[in-house]
């Protein structure tokens, strides 16, 4: 980081708005519950659902359980060696991104590694969602689902319908990875 101030010695005076932290802290406790019950449908390896530290976007992965291709890095900010590792298996990752960089607005998001053949143009759901060839992902305005009549289920819908298209393509086993949608830290029953 240019000019970057050990944490420590900090002492520049900064803006608060405490209504828009309010919301952003509310906007990402709602988008926290939606991760984490769409995470109970996977027996699977599956990540928790994590504020990833590299980037500020809240996510969780599925895993394949299958090797992938070596990653070729060039991630900004994230060294090569830990991309590698991260994308060591088939991995189908959503999330959601609270704007900057290369999208300038909040926005759900859905990858693919590597991705499958025919990724870029699968049938998606919802409406509002499309794929960002640039990205190589797929978004979903935070301003489509806000406004929706029911913001879970449209957020659902999005993440059942990018796996589901990143799961087939991939030729993953389904069958084997695959529940019906549980309660966030209960057990199954046997």
């Amino acid at each position: 980081m240019p000019q970057a101030i050990p944490f420590a010695e900090d002492r520049m005076e900064r803006p608060y708005d405490a209504n828009a932290v309010t919301r952003f802290f509310r906007a990402c406790v709602a988008v926290t519950n939606v991760l984490q019950s769409f995470r109970t449908a996977y027996l699977g390896k599956v990540s928790p659902v994590h504020l990833f530290w590299g980037s500020f976007d809240i996510a969780v992965t599925r895993f394949s359980g299958r090797h992938a291709p070596s990653h070729p890095g060039g991630i900004p900010a994230l060294p090569d060696e830990i991309t590698r590792e991260a994308y060591s298996h088939e991995v189908s990752s959503a999330g959601f991104w609270p704007g900057g960089g290369a999208i300038d607005f909040p926005a759900f998001y859905s990858y693919a590694y590597p991705i499958p053949t025919g990724f870029a143009a699968a049938r998606i759901s919802p409406e509002a969602a499309y794929y960002d060839e640039n990205l190589g992902e797929f978004l979903l305005p935070y301003d489509a689902v806000r406004l929706a009549n029911n913001p879970e289920d449209m957020l659902m819908t999005f993440l059942e319908s990018t796996y589901r298209a990143a799961a087939e393509l991939g030729d993953w086993d389904r069958a084997a990875l695959e529940c019906k949608v549980g309660k966030p830290r209960q057990p199954r029953p046997m």
